[in-house]
């Protein structure tokens, strides 16, 4: 079981070993340990951009949770099957690999499942 924390944000203070502890207390209390997890902590802009990606709401949000293990593997293995997105054009030929994956697994899934790599060009 990993906890990962990052706080891309500015706007509120945050103490990442004070969240850290909440986090381990609510798992505890739900008696759930055996999962990874990761907290990234985002101002507005960027959960209303998230939320309008995989969710198609145009507004800010104050939590979105995601299996986001599709998504990393997708990418991890796109990138063992040697894809990249050094250039633009390699970025367009690992992107649409990406997507067409993420869309079959998103037909057993149920999931809107987005490539990591959406907007780096």
């Amino acid at each position: 079981m990993s906890l990962v924390v990052r706080n891309l944000q500015r706007a509120v203070p945050l103490r990442r070993a004070r969240l850290r502890e909440k986090v381990q207390a609510v798992r505890r209390a739900l008696g759930v340990q055996r999962f990874d997890l990761g907290v990234v902590c985002v101002d507005n802009r960027k959960i209303q951009q998230i939320n309008r990606i995989y969710r198609d709401k145009n507004t800010p949000t104050d939590v979105l949770s995601f299996p986001f293990y599709e998504v990393t593997a997708t990418h991890g293995l796109c990138h063992l099957l040697g894809f990249t997105h050094s250039t633009e054009a390699e970025w367009q030929k690992m992107y649409q690999k990406e997507r067409q994956v993420l869309e079959e697994l998103s037909k057993h899934t149920g999931t809107r499942l987005q490539p990591l790599s959406r907007d780096l060009f």
